[in-house]
């Protein structure tokens, strides 16, 4: 129990209805409205950056502007169909054993970031090698506008009131209202401000200030290490999910067990990256 009383320390759950409207059988959720807004924006952002010359050392972008176009519905079953299938895999695969029907049950909330993530990334490769382009400045592009994605997903998830944090006194604990009468943190918003914010802002200084896309796989390598480390970090203050707890007897977290390796890999991509295109940087400019 903690020693203080509830009205003192704890925020009260906002009242938001996760359907934005019900037409007849049709429920618009934010769920699926963060989805689509993260995908668009992303796409739109995508877009301008293989278009400015500047970035990729004075040239145009091996990626042209309807190579993304048509990448978008590629992205957006990789993303979807990883994430959901990588959530049953890593996360509750007894209970969708027993009722199938409900992998389909995607409104309801239960995607994997890991798992759309390799969706994403056999999306993409898939894609460059139908259409003859080279893969790393599509996937450095893919990693340089994914933050936009995580921030609207991981409002959706408090939205939802899932994925909820660990009981705390922190003043501006939240008491969710299928989180037991217990002030916790705000995790969704820990994860929201890290992978969203923060990990934009780091990838945009790479892109857009230190020139990195001239690298293949820089990027890449800054995104997968910098949500390792951002995930791994969140993990500490996030529930993790009942049915798993603690992994090996431990404090270790599905979360941690997914994301640590990311740190790695992402360190080996940024160290390996590829050569500085010879156009000078003047000549970019």
């Amino acid at each position: 129990m903690f020693p203080f009383t509830l009205p003192q320390l704890a925020i009260a759950f906002p009242d938001i209805d996760p359907v934005i409207v019900q037409l007849g059988p049709v429920a618009i959720r934010w769920y699926s409205m963060a989805y689509i807004v993260g995908i668009v924006l992303g796409w739109l952002y995508a877009k301008r950056l293989a278009g400015n010359a500047r970035l990729w050392g004075g040239r145009p972008s091996a990626i042209s502007a309807v190579d993304l176009d048509d990448f978008l519905v590629w992205a957006t079953i990789g993303i979807v169909l990883g994430g959901r299938l990588g959530f049953v895999l890593f996360y509750d695969l007894p209970l969708y054993l027993q009722n199938p029907a409900e992998i389909l049950a995607i409104w309801r909330g239960g995607m994997s970031f890991h798992g759309g993530l390799i969706g994403t990334t056999v999306a993409m490769a898939v894609f460059a090698w139908r259409r003859g382009i080279p893969v790393w400045p599509l996937i450095d592009i893919v990693a340089a506008v994914a933050p936009i994605g995580l921030f609207f997903g991981r409002i959706a998830n408090f939205i939802n009131s899932e994925l909820w944090g660990r009981p705390t006194d922190v003043p501006w604990a939240v008491v969710f209202p299928n989180g037991g009468d217990i002030p916790r943190h705000p995790s969704q918003l820990y994860e929201a401000a890290l992978e969203g914010v923060v990990l934009f802002l780091v990838l945009r200084l790479c892109t857009h200030r230190l020139l990195k896309l001239r690298r293949p796989r820089f990027v890449t390598g800054v995104f997968i290490a910098g949500y390792g480390l951002a995930r791994t970090f969140v993990e500490f203050f996030r529930q993790p999910d009942p049915q798993l707890g603690y992994l090996f007897g431990g404090w270790l977290t599905m979360g941690m067990t997914l994301s640590i390796p990311m740190i790695v890999l992402g360190v080996v991509l940024a160290a390996t990256a590829g050569k500085i295109r010879e156009e000078s940087l003047t000549e970019a400019e």
